[in-house]
């Protein structure tokens, strides 16, 4: 049944994969801990937080598409390490800003240096794993978002306690936490493999497996329908998926960014506490990530376990909404936020990858992270607008991104379940290790 390669597989590649997830997504988010100190800076307000946060997704958004046909038809190995080595330079650079417009100009380098790594990797996975192990492997990859914010929060909340040589805490938070990336990216040259057939530490006849697999699955998806670039591009279930995603994205990034914030506010703890409370949602986005992954692979369903998380994240913000006199209560309603907006990410990533082949599904991959990345520059912005328009509140901000999730979860339901039906599963021959 081919486990022994899968095991292989999966233990040579997931672990690595992971790690520099949670680096990426570190370096992006980590903006909101240092908010907690920057604010001390003159030039620093709500509105230039919200701004530069969802700028960055504006460089995202130029190069997402281009990034992921990269990927498939040259190397994705190479692709993702010079994406790391860039990001992380950037990122180094932030720690040393003295003014708003550096942090425009910087923010927006960094989700330039960014772009492309997210469906990079999606397209490398779709090189290793046969589509009914990929909510699995999704979920598996995307439980470094979760994980970077119960790692990061207590490291960042640590930073903000240091001033050595001089500079406060908020730039060392930049610094330390930007410099694994460049070291990542050279080792990610020598580390990573593109093809199974290149795999030198997969036995031969695993190779000769997963390549079969692969190569069988593609040519089941292309006797259905082949499409290409500009044809999936258009495909009405695309469409939905990638306005979906916008604004679910919308919703997720709008929590993110704000969420040390919010709960600082509602608690009124130091700023380690604060990091610390942080973290107890994560540990519940990280659980429903991989619930809803093996839920989703083992029932062959990817639509709805796509749309209800979405439902739960817009009901936990309106009921955050509501609660918010009341921190505890609140904070578990931000519980089932990172449960819906963590969860619905093995189902979404699956769809594509169901009907799509090749450079097709490499384009759409980068379609709709880079429609999607626009969300994560509306939602920090549209909260940080609302918040001083409405003397500093979060409840009309609370209530946009309840709306948000809500519509993401309504655009998913539009699928239709025939045109997004997981393939046929592939033949199981080889059992070695």
């Amino acid at each position: 049944m081919g486990e022994g390669a899968r095991r292989r597989i999966t233990r040579r590649v997931m672990p690595y994969l992971f790690t520099l997830y949670v680096i990426a997504f570190l370096d992006r988010v980590n903006v909101g801990y240092a908010r907690l100190q920057m604010d001390r800076e003159p030039w620093f307000t709500d509105q230039v937080f919200g701004l530069g946060s969802g700028i960055f997704f504006i460089g995202y958004f130029l190069l997402e598409i281009p990034g992921g046909v990269i990927a498939e038809k040259w190397s994705a190995r190479r692709w993702i390490a010079r994406i790391m080595i860039s990001w992380g330079v950037v990122a180094v650079l932030m720690g040393f800003i003295s003014s708003a417009s550096q942090f425009y100009v910087l923010r927006f380098l960094l989700g330039l240096a960014e772009a492309g790594f997210y469906p990079g990797v999606v397209v490398y996975l779709t090189h290793w794993f046969r589509s009914e192990d990929r909510a699995k492997t999704m979920a598996m990859f995307l439980a470094a978002i979760p994980t970077s914010n119960i790692i990061g929060a207590p490291i960042s909340g640590l930073l903000l306690g240091v001033n050595w040589f001089g500079l406060a805490g908020w730039r060392w938070l930049f610094i330390i936490e930007g410099a694994p990336a460049i070291i990542l990216g050279f080792v990610t040259l020598f580390y990573l493999t593109d093809w199974p057939s290149q795999a030198k530490w997969l036995p031969p006849e695993g190779r000769e497996w997963i390549s079969a697999e692969l190569e069988r699955e593609k040519q089941a998806k292309q006797k259905l329908h082949s499409y290409g670039i500009w044809e999936a591009l258009r495909h009405r279930e695309i469409v939905l998926l990638t306005i979906g995603y916008f604004l679910i994205v919308t919703a997720g990034y709008g929590n993110g960014f704000w969420l040390p914030a919010l709960v600082k506010r509602l608690s009124g703890l130091s700023n380690l506490e604060v990091t610390l409370i942080t973290t107890i949602p994560s540990c519940v986005g990280l659980l429903s990530l991989q619930l809803v992954g093996w839920s989703s692979d083992r029932s062959k369903e990817r639509r709805l376990h796509t749309a209800v998380p979405m439902l739960a994240a817009a009901a936990g913000f309106l009921l955050a909404a509501l609660l918010q006199n009341n921190a505890t209560l609140a904070v578990a309603m931000l519980c089932l936020v990172s449960a819906g907006v963590h969860g619905y990410q093995p189902g979404l990533w699956s769809l594509p990858a169901s009907f799509l082949t090749g450079a097709a599904a490499a384009a759409t991959f980068g379609m709709m992270n880079s429609f999607g990345s626009l969300g994560g520059f509306l939602g920090p912005y549209v909260v940080g607008y609302l918040f001083e328009a409405t003397h500093r509140s979060f409840t009309a901000g609370l209530i946009f991104l309840s709306i948000s999730a809500l519509s993401a979860g309504c655009f998913i339901l539009a699928l239709r379940p025939d045109q997004v039906k997981a393939p046929l599963p592939a033949s199981k021959a080889y059992t070695g290790d």
